[in-house]
């Protein structure tokens, strides 16, 4: 099994950025599939962002795409998601979450087995 930690959530002003990190540990990241999700208050999880198991391929959601980019560092065994031009809109708290290799990217929260504990982004107007 593997064990995420999220970090590097905070408050931010709108249109200041974010880096969030997601450290692996008990196996290697890098034969998961891994993702972001984020869910506020009152709402249900969603997809932001995912990287196939190589790093090759990505996919984000309509409503973080060109600003948010997830990214992942081998030798350390992380994933990152930098998040520019954020909105109070992304206000939420993100999960990193990891699977099996499949394609196209899973976006749906059912289809990841690891989930990390999450970290909280508020995002002031």
């Amino acid at each position: 099994q593997v064990q995420l930690v999220e970090s590097g959530g905070g408050l931010v002003q709108a249109g200041g950025s974010l880096r969030l990190s997601c450290a692996a540990s008990g196996r290697t990241l890098a034969i998961y599939d891994v993702a972001w999700f984020r869910q506020a208050v009152g709402k249900e999880r969603e997809f932001a962002a995912g990287s196939t198991w190589t790093g090759g391929t990505t996919r984000y959601a309509d409503s973080v795409k060109g600003r948010f980019t997830i990214s992942r560092e081998t030798a350390k065994n992380t994933v990152y998601l930098q998040m520019n031009s954020l909105k109070p809109e992304d206000t939420a708290a993100y999960y990193c979450a990891a699977r099996r290799p499949s394609l196209p990217i899973r976006t749906m929260s059912n289809d990841y087995d690891y989930w990390g504990q999450g970290t909280q982004v508020t995002v002031s107007s």
